[in-house]
C-alpha cells in the first residue's frame, strides 16, 4: 500500500485565449513503472471517493487545477496506454463531467470537471495506492451524494469468466447458425479486409457480468470472422490474433499500407453494473457513404443474429480507427458485457459464432453492393 504525497507546482496554462497563471498539483506513484498499461476501470462513488483499477504496478500522475470564475476546479489522471475511444460522461452534483482522452499518443487521461462554486482543497486530496492494482482518491466533504457512475469493473478479474453458463432465462432462443454456403462469394483475392479486435493484452477493455471480459469476445469473433472471410474469397489482415497490445496508430496503418478495401472495428459494449437494463448493439461510422453504408449493412446483420436486443443504430462517431483510415471504416458493438439480455448472450460460444457469421455476412454483403 502506498500513500501519495502531494507536491505544489506552478503551470501556465491558456484558456479562451488568455494566458492565466494557475496553482497546479502533482501526485506522482510511488510504484514501480511498466512499459505499458490502460485504465482498465473506473468509478466515482455516492461519497465523492474516485476508485481506479489498472493493471499491475502501473505509474500515475495526477493534477489539481483551480477554477476561475465559470469553469469550476477540475482534477486530471494521466497514465500510460491511449485509450481505444475518447468520450464523455455527464456528471451529477457537484462533478459536471468525466472525460476519457488522449492527450499524446501513448497515454490516457481521465478528468473530472467540477461544477462552479466547486470548494476542492487540493492538501487533502490525496492519491492512495490501496493494492498493487487499485487506486483511491477522496474529493472532500464538499463532492458527496452523487449517483454513482464509472465504468467497467473494479473488481479483479478471476480469469476467462466468459465459461460461466448464462441464466437459463436469458438463454438466447434455439435457432440455426446460419451455414457458410448461405453467405454469398466474392472473387479469390479481390477484397482485403482488415479486422480490427479492439483492446489486447494488458487492456481488457471493458469488464461485465461475471467478470466477462471485452478482450475475450472480440478476439474469438474477429478469429472466426477471419477465417469465413477467407473460405469466401476475401484476403483478411488482422491487427492482432493474439492477446497482445497494439496501439491505435498502428492498427490504422495495416489498412492504410495494405490499401484495404474495407476495415471493421470489432468491440463490445459497456455502461455502469448498476444499468443491467442498458442493452443494444449499435455500429459508428464516421462519415456517410460507403461508411455509412457498410455500417448499416453490419447492423442489419447483428440485429437479425440477436433477436430482442435493442438496436441502438447505426451512427456516426470520431473514434480514432474510423477516423484516420481511408477506406470504408466501421466499428460495431456487438452488445453490452454490463447488459442482463446481452452479456450472457456474449458469453456463449454459440451466439458469438452467430454474431461471426452476421459480421461476416454484413462485409460480404456490402463488397457484392459495391464492387
Amino acid at each position: 500500500m502506498s500513500l501519495l504525497t502531494l507536491q505544489h507546482q506552478v503551470r501556465r496554462l491558456s484558456r479562451l485565449g488568455f494566458a492565466l497563471l494557475l496553482p497546479c498539483v502533482t501526485i506522482l506513484s510511488a510504484l514501480p513503472a511498466r512499459a505499458w498499461s490502460a485504465l482498465s476501470a473506473w468509478g466515482i462513488s455516492r461519497d465523492g471517493v474516485l476508485e481506479l483499477r489498472t493493471p499491475p504496478a502501473t505509474r500515475l500522475q495526477a493534477f489539481f487545477e483551480e477554477g476561475n470564475g465559470p469553469v469550476g476546479p477540475r482534477i486530471w489522471v494521466d497514465l500510460p496506454g491511449a485509450p481505444q475511444r475518447s468520450r464523455t460522461l455527464v456528471g451529477n452534483g457537484a462533478i459536471r463531467e468525466v472525460r476519457i482522452g488522449r492527450p499524446t499518443d501513448n497515454a490516457t487521461r481521465l478528468v473530472i470537471e467540477f461544477q462552479p462554486g466547486t470548494r476542492l482543497d487540493p492538501r487533502q486530496i490525496k492519491l492512495v495506492g490501496t493494492d498493487v492494482d487499485r487506486w483511491s482518491m477522496d474529493f472532500g466533504p464538499s463532492v458527496r451524494g452523487l449517483r454513482a457512475i464509472g465504468e467497467g469493473s473494479l473488481e479483479r478479474p478471476q480469469g476467462p469468466s466468459w465459461r460461466a453458463l448464462p441464466p437459463p432465462s436469458l438463454q438466447l432462443p434455439p435457432g440455426p447458425i446460419p451455414k457458410l454456403g448461405d453467405l454469398p462469394s466474392v472473387p479469390q483475392g479481390r477484397y482485403t479486409v482488415v479486422l480490427d479486435p479492439g483492446h489486447g493484452g494488458p487492456d481488457p477493455g471493458a469488464i461485465g457480468i461475471n467478470n466477462l471480459r471485452e478482450t475475450d469476445v472480440v478476439l474469438d469473433v474477429s478469429l472466426q470472422v477471419a477465417q469465413i472471410l477467407q473460405a469466401k474469397g476475401v484476403r483478411v489482415l488482422l491487427t492482432r490474433s493474439s492477446e497482445v497490445d497494439v496501439d491505435l496508430p498502428p492498427r490504422v496503418a495495416l489498412a492504410n499500407n495494405n490499401r484495404a478495401d474495407v476495415f471493421v472495428s470489432i468491440h463490445a459494449n459497456a455502461l455502469r453494473m448498476d444499468r443491467p437494463d442498458v442493452n443494444g448493439v449499435e455500429t459508428f461510422y464516421f462519415q456517410g457513404g460507403r461508411s455509412l453504408s457498410l455500417a448499416q449493412s453490419l447492423q442489419n446483420q447483428m440485429l437479425a443474429a440477436s433477436p430482442g436486443t435493442p438496436d441502438r443504430g447505426a451512427r456516426s462517431g470520431r473514434f480514432f480507427v474510423i477516423r484516420r483510415t481511408v477506406m470504408p471504416a466501421a466499428l460495431v458493438e456487438m452488445g453490452f458485457v454490463t447488459g442482463q439480455l446481452d452479456a450472457p448472450r456474449l458469453a456463449d460460444p454459440s451466439f458469438r459464432r452467430r454474431l461471426a457469421v452476421a459480421i461476416a455476412m454484413g462485409i460480404l454483403n456490402y463488397l457484392v453492393a459495391y464492387p
